[in-house]
């Protein structure tokens, strides 16, 4: 019975991830188009298809991992109409996706939380689906949350390109710098589990960095989903946990 739970969890684990990446890549490449960029159109990357977004080891790392990449959409920011204007509405674009997604994930994971209960087979195929999108919509904010830091090659990165000059001091070290940091966060978090699972204090939490900005993805970025929905279903609203 164990194992047969672990195997659903990790399906459905890989069901979300195909439903929160390619989605944020279509829609970089789906607003680049339209601001008049056609790279990532003529590379065959305008699709929802997973197949032409997902890769392969950045795939499986979040499926078992919780952290993980897709393939990035190519994009030529030179030919936009307006750079600036272009780069900014592209940058946001993926993320933008995410949370549409968290917030119609989040409605179909409350109806079938209203489904009466049921027997036989019937309850693991009821228990994956509510599974499948829980997770989407949390995997939804934790990329819309991670995508938005401001570190290269994120797409928060981007945001701060479009914002300012190729001299800005601070720009120049985000690009420089940012995929190391990135890294130090990633194994940081990673260690911070593993030392967390072999004591018993809680208080190596508090020094995992991408655990608050998984906090701040939950608690604070998908509050609104939450009680939206709890209040469409007259659910009481619900109470930010600490971290």
């Amino acid at each position: 019975m164990f194992a047969l739970d672990y195997f659903l969890e990790i399906l459905a684990g890989a069901v979300a991830v195909i439903f929160v990446f390619s989605p944020h890549e279509f829609a970089h490449a789906f607003v680049a188009y339209k601001c008049g960029d056609a790279t990532a159109k003529f590379e065959g990357r305008m699709t929802l298809n997973p197949i032409k977004h997902l890769d392969p080891i950045g795939y499986i790392l979040c499926v078992f991992v919780g952290f993980g990449w897709a393939k990035p959409v190519p994009i030529n920011p030179l030919n936009f109409k307006n750079y600036r204007k272009g780069l900014f509405l592209t940058s946001i674009a993926g993320v933008v996706a995410n949370y549409i997604i968290a917030l119609f994930a989040y409605l179909v994971f409350m109806l079938f939380v209203k489904i009466p209960p049921v027997s036989g087979a019937l309850v693991y195929f009821i228990d994956f689906l509510r599974n499948v999108f829980g997770k989407i919509f949390l995997f939804s904010l934790g990329v819309f949350v991670f995508n938005l830091l401001p570190f290269s090659p994120l797409d928060g990165f981007r945001v701060v390109q479009s914002l300012t000059r190729e001299v800005n001091p601070v720009r120049r070290f985000l690009q420089q710098y940012g995929y190391y940091i990135l890294v130090a966060l990633v194994l940081e978090s990673y260690l911070c589990d593993i030392i967390s699972s072999y004591v018993a204090s809680n208080i190596v939490k508090y020094f995992d960095i991408l655990g608050y900005v998984q906090w701040f993805a939950k608690n604070i970025l998908g509050y609104p989903i939450i009680a939206l929905w709890r209040a469409v279903f007259g659910l009481p609203l619900p109470i930010i946990s600490p971290y």
